[in-house]
């Protein structure tokens, strides 16, 4: 990959079972409520330099995001310290900050099959 213009993408997908309500919507509203989710977290790293032909060794980003799943696999998200009110949108957020290794390009957060939020 040296001395091209190319760029290696990589990705991999987590999963964990929650509940959350989102408090600011109003009270009629169905997400307002406790309910709860399958979600699917997607973890994108790019980048041009490779190490030993990989640009990220899949078991070193699994010990990055393995203990933040733990922190929110069959949890309450809006108990979470900055999950207070977990929209796909702050759950993506929460992950990517705290996903610490370089060549991070995007964390997608998928409630279900048809919805997502991503950060970038």
């Amino acid at each position: 990959m040296k001395g091209t213009n190319l760029t290696v993408k990589v990705c991999r997908t987590y999963r964990f079972e929650a509940a959350h309500c989102l408090p600011l919507l109003p009270a009629e509203h169905k997400c307002h409520r406790l309910h709860g989710h399958n979600y699917r977290v997607e973890v994108e790293l790019s980048g041009a330099e490779l190490t030993d032909g990989m640009l990220v060794e899949f078991g070193d980003l699994d010990s990055i995001v393995a203990p933040l799943i733990a922190q929110v696999d069959h949890r309450v998200l809006n108990e979470v310290f900055g999950l207070e009110n977990p929209t796909a949108e702050e759950i993506a957020f929460w992950f990517r900050v705290r996903i610490e290794i370089g060549g991070v390009n995007r964390v997608r957060v998928y409630e279900n099959e048809d919805s997502w939020a991503e950060v970038s």
